[in-house]
Formats: C-alpha cells, structure tokens, sequence
C-alpha cells in the first residue's frame, strides 16, 4: 500500500488526535485499494451522540486523496463544523458504490471486481479496537489531570 496523500491542513488536524468533540471522520473508497474516487466526511457532536452531518465528495477519475480542491473542501467541512478532532482512514475502506442504491442488495458490485472477495473491514475493526482503548485511556487521563487540577 502507497502512503496516505492527505491535504496539508487536513493532515496536520488528523495527527492531533483526539481533542475532544465535535469529531469528524474521514473514510475513502474507491475501485480498488490504489485509487479514492469518494470521501465521505461525517461530524459526531459528543460520545452518546449519533452523527449529525455528512458530506460525499466523488471524482470519477484521479485519487480524490491527492486532490487539493477536494481537500480544501472538507477542511472547509470540517471547520464549519467546529470539528475538534479529525480521524482519517489509513486506507480505502472499499466499494465506492452503495449496495441497494447502485446495485441490488445482497448482490457484489458488478463495477469493482476488485473487492468481491476481499473482507474490507478486518484490518479496520483490528485498528477500531485499538483506537478505542486509546480514546479510552486518553479520556480516562484527562478526567484524571482534571480531578488533580482541582484538588
């Protein structure tokens, strides 16, 4: 896998971390692992919240990763929605397509071949898993230093 081509100002707010909510999460899919032909960017406004808002960029050529207006536009998503914290998948999660909206449901996506056989979710639930006990510990540090702060 070729490394992640992020907008500078998109990259350097993923490399933050977590700072707390609002979040945004940015995934990528495309028709195959190499190319990004949509983004998908979703804002979660706190913990028990379910997302509020989402934005799809598509292209149908090029990697949308490398795309500089395509990354200013989503910068300009995210900071429109005062997004505190930004994740972005390492990876194409997958089909760019939606099941029961571009082909029959239960079916594969005739148009990318590439992911019929290919469980796309593995090495992101292995990460999820991790992710989450980081989010954890980091949350569970700073009630921690908050509680100490006001001794």
């Amino acid at each position: 896998m070729r490394p992640l081509r992020l907008h500078p100002r998109l990259a350097k707010r993923s490399r933050r971390g977590f700072r707390g909510f609002p979040a945004a999460t940015v995934a990528f899919y495309g028709p195959d692992d190499a190319r990004a032909t949509k983004a998908v960017v979703t804002i979660v406004p706190s913990k028990e919240a379910d997302p509020t808002f989402q934005e799809t960029f598509s292209s149908g050529e090029g990697d949308l990763r490398g795309d500089s207006l395509v990354g200013e536009r989503i910068v300009a998503f995210v900071e429109r929605h005062e997004a505190r914290s930004v994740f972005v998948a390492e990876e194409i999660l997958g089909c760019p397509h939606e099941e029961g909206v571009d082909y029959p449901e239960g079916e594969r996506c005739p148009a990318c071949p590439f992911w019929t056989e290919r469980d796309r979710w593995a090495a992101t639930k292995e990460r999820l898993d991790a992710a989450r006990g980081e989010l954890l510990t980091r949350a569970i540090s700073e009630v921690e230093a908050e509680r100490k702060a006001g001794e």
